[in-house]
């Protein structure tokens, strides 16, 4: 398996990124290639200590970078030699399995789309993060797509529930519509056009929809797949981001506050590791690009060594997951609902 990353991409790239990739290949016995300026990351292995490439890490070079400024409707024509947009046509092509970037979200999704292609059927690619809850539930879309029509959110839950399935393992993964309140009345005209859709796709047994989903019950775990347009999905992604981290605040500061106090935190070490380690991004790695015909995974902006890691293994299980198959014979049965509608 060969999983190509953006070694330019993010905000500490390229040091971040190699490290990420020389401690993916130690652990996971995997074929990386670091996609970006030779020279540049030659530059960081020194730093790191070396002056020869580990076993399993290769680079492909590519004299440009994607600059998060670049407007990404252009940049396959005004980049077209930046790291991004070779390792993506070097996945099109078939020289790696899938493609890691810690860059621009815009102009990775515009890439991705115009360069590997979405599978067919697939109207818009849509990013699916999981929220670090019990059940690990997925939300989709949650920033690529600010403006939906029911059609795009039919084919996000159709999306959320392949990945669920093929990568999560859960044998019938729950849907359900972020809205305003649980019934089926509630919400805008997307809201309850889409709610319809859903449930005809419901009955005729392609997807498990529970009916609307309420912000607030979302980090609880009441579904595994949370279907939402961009905007909306965006602001309650943040909101819960937010939030962990306003609450591992206030915990820092109760168990500091005087001697009591943090004999108790020694008490409570091993709990306040796990706390922090689910509520940690980089425990994940990325978020996945769904409904790009080969696995594409947008890593955080800020992502460390750690995170990159973690995005390779990601990358791989969703290599392993044969994901595009599973899309297009999905999308075969749910043209032939549309047409039937």
């Amino acid at each position: 398996m060969r999983i190509l990353i953006d070694a330019m991409g993010g905000d500490h790239a390229p040091d971040a990124i190699v490290q990420g990739a020389i401690d993916a290949a130690k652990e996971f016995d995997v074929q990386i290639v670091l996609v970006g300026r030779g020279e540049t990351i030659l530059k960081s292995l020194g730093n790191l200590g070396l002056d020869t490439l580990p076993k399993g890490v290769e680079v492909a070079n590519a004299d440009d970078v994607v600059d998060m400024h670049d407007d990404p409707a252009t940049v396959i024509r005004t980049r077209k030699e930046s790291s991004m947009v070779v390792g993506l046509r070097m996945l099109a092509e078939g020289q790696g399995d899938a493609f890691i970037s810690a860059g621009s979200t815009g102009a990775l999704l515009s890439a991705a789309t115009l360069v590997v292609k979405r599978v067919k059927g697939i109207r818009r690619a849509a990013l699916c993060p999981e929220i670090p809850n019990e059940n690990k539930t997925l939300l989709i879309d949650c920033g690529a797509n600010a403006e939906c029509t029911p059609e795009f959110l039919l084919q996000f839950a159709f999306l959320g529930t392949v990945y669920a399935k093929k990568i999560q393992g859960k044998a019938n993964p729950t849907v359900g519509l972020l809205n305003i309140g649980t019934e089926d009345t509630k919400g805008t005209a997307l809201q309850k056009e889409t709610y319809g859709l859903l449930q005809r796709a419901h009955e005729m047994g392609l997807i498990c929809f529970t009916g609307n989903v309420e912000a607030r019950d979302v980090p609880l775990g009441a579904v595994d797949v949370v279907v939402a347009d961009g905007f909306s999905g965006n602001i309650l992604l943040k909101s819960i981001e937010g939030t962990a981290a306003f609450l591992g605040g206030l915990m820092k500061d109760m168990f500091k506050k005087n001697l009591l106090t943090k004999v108790a935190a020694l008490l409570c070490k091993d709990g306040i590791a796990a706390f922090k380690k689910r509520m940690d991004y980089r425990e994940v790695g990325g978020t996945m690009l769904l409904g790009i015909t080969k696995p594409v995974v947008k890593a955080h902006g800020s992502s460390d060594a750690r995170a990159i890691r973690s995005a390779v293994k990601q990358a791989m299980e969703a290599v392993r997951g044969d994901l595009t198959t599973e899309l297009q014979a999905s999308m075969q049965t749910l043209t032939q609902m549309m047409k039937e509608a």
